[in-house]
């Protein structure tokens, strides 16, 4: 059976990690620190999911998903936001990002919501 792709950007290494080590036994997760880089690597990978820190240099969170929302090959891409930001659920919700979670996160969180989003998205 083929793995559902998580493709999650943050520009904080220790967050990927940390991601990847709880997503990895489930999900094909797939990294990118650069946000400049993801709508390329999303068209080019078509993931199942995509999780996004909010506040990141050069586009954050909330842009790209406003980009992902307007491309036809990643329209129907579940968007997660994850932030610290106080106003962060209203920001992310506005930019059309499917849902939110704070950081600092709970690991079961995490995991529910990424399940919950790739199942719908099955």
């Amino acid at each position: 059976m083929n793995k559902k792709k998580i493709l999650v950007c943050d520009d904080d290494e220790d967050i990927l990690d940390l991601v990847s080590i709880v997503l990895e036994d489930h999900y094909e997760v797939i990294v990118e620190a650069d946000s400049s880089k993801l709508i390329g690597k999303a068209e080019a990978l078509q993931p199942d999911v995509v999780l996004l820190d909010m506040w990141m240099p050069k586009i954050s969170g909330d842009q790209l998903t406003g980009y992902f929302k307007k491309l036809p090959k990643l329209a129907n891409v579940p968007v997660i936001i994850f932030s610290a930001s106080k106003d962060g659920k209203e920001k992310a919700l506005a930019a059309g990002a499917n849902d939110f979670i704070a950081k600092p996160f709970d690991i079961d969180e995490l995991v529910k919501v990424v399940d919950q989003h790739c199942k719908a998205a099955a």
